[in-house]
């Protein structure tokens, strides 16, 4: 346990002394984000490179505390260091395209391609898969075909989800330090402390660069740094929920994991299958970039950069709890519950952004 607390506080220190640094070189390079589209809220130019500070924090700190003397049997290691080996191979190849997207941009094509490409190395030869649903809809294991399909699936939607947040100073951040350690606490319960001590590393690193990406942002993580807190989330969801039930004490083993997972996630799983709906329904590119996200329209109420990710901080955390009555219902009726709320955050946010533009009208 002390390990753990050794994990964030590394990775948490390694962000905070080296993100000054970080900003001037980005401003003496020109790595900067200029506010040159009307969908930009910024109003000066920041630097755009924090997803390297990112990842660094957390590859080093989980590198550093990674710790397979508690493993005993040869099977047992062999498998966390294939992982740990599978996990650090694919973060670089996200890595570097989210840094060149940063830099000098990449197309959503290219972006995606990669995404399926370490999404298959994810899940074809690192075997990090969701091999059914768990009760959810009465349904335990699914065909490996099945298997493969919906965890390649998921890892998209995660990953590309966190990326689409990632619109308000300080949000994909602090939704990511949630996620992270609402896993991490999970793990710990479970002891599993490999698992924990990376949602821990990146829980660290993420309260680290919210020092400097809270409003006013010093600095964006940009796509090197949404991309890889994606991956990272992704596999540690999958984990969770593949997680043995019978590794649980009583209470965590009667609580849905995947119903935890999607609670935990709730924000940008329901705001990015908002966007995609109302891309759809106008027939644009379902990546095509514009302020139709709900962080956005908070923002269109008159609520601050603060206001906005703090009502969206206290939404994931109340799904979280939500989550939580799995132990007394039923998945699918713990899943409904979940929706139930994010349909009524969604009908909040409309309610008041049409409520705000009716003020206007009539003071106009």
């Amino acid at each position: 346990m002390a390990v753990l607390i050794l994990v964030f506080i590394t990775a948490f220190a390694v962000v905070l002394y080296s993100t000054p640094a970080l900003i001037k070189v980005a401003v003496l390079k020109r790595l900067i984000d200029l506010p040159s589209e009307d969908r930009k809220i910024h109003k000066r130019a920041v630097p755009t490179i924090g997803g390297i500070i990112i990842y660094a924090a957390t590859l080093f700190s989980f590198s550093l505390w990674y710790n397979i003397d508690n493993l005993h049997e040869y099977a047992d290691i062999y498998e966390s260091v294939k992982e740990f080996k599978i996990l650090v191979a694919t973060s670089l190849v996200l890595f570097f395209v989210g840094v060149k997207d940063d830099i000098i941009g990449t197309s959503p094509v290219k972006k995606l391609f990669a995404n399926i490409l370490v999404g298959l190395i994810l899940v074809l030869m690192g075997d990090i898969r969701i091999t059914g649903l768990h009760g959810v809809f009465g349904v335990e294991g699914i065909p490996e075909w099945g298997s493969v399909f919906l965890s390649l699936f998921t890892y998209i939607v995660v990953v590309n989800a966190m990326n689409l947040i990632d619109g308000v100073d300080g949000l994909a951040a602090g939704v990511g330090f949630i996620a992270s350690s609402v896993f991490g606490v999970w793990f710990v319960f479970a002891n599993e402390y490999t698992l924990a001590s990376l949602s821990f590393s990146l829980s660290g690193a993420l309260l680290g660069f919210l020092i400097f990406n809270f409003s006013p942002a010093k600095i964006f993580m940009g796509d090197s740094g949404s991309l890889i807190i994606g991956m990272f989330i992704c596999v540690l969801s999958i984990k969770l929920i593949e997680f043995p039930l019978h590794c649980l004490d009583n209470f965590w083993m009667h609580i849905s994991k995947p119903i935890f997972v999607i609670a935990a996630l709730s924000y940008p799983l329901t705001d990015t299958l908002r966007i995609f709906i109302i891309r759809a329904a106008k027939g644009q590119s379902p990546f095509a970039a514009d302020r139709n996200h709900l962080h956005h329209r908070l923002l269109d109420c008159g609520y601050s950069h603060i206001k906005t990710v703090i009502i969206i901080y206290v939404f994931s955390m109340l799904s979280v709890g939500i989550s939580l009555l799995s132990y007394y219902l039923n998945p699918s009726l713990a899943l409904f519950a979940v929706i139930g709320f994010s349909i009524l955050f969604i009908l909040f946010v409309r309610f008041s952004y049409k409520s705000t533009k009716g003020e206007k009208f009539r003071n106009s």
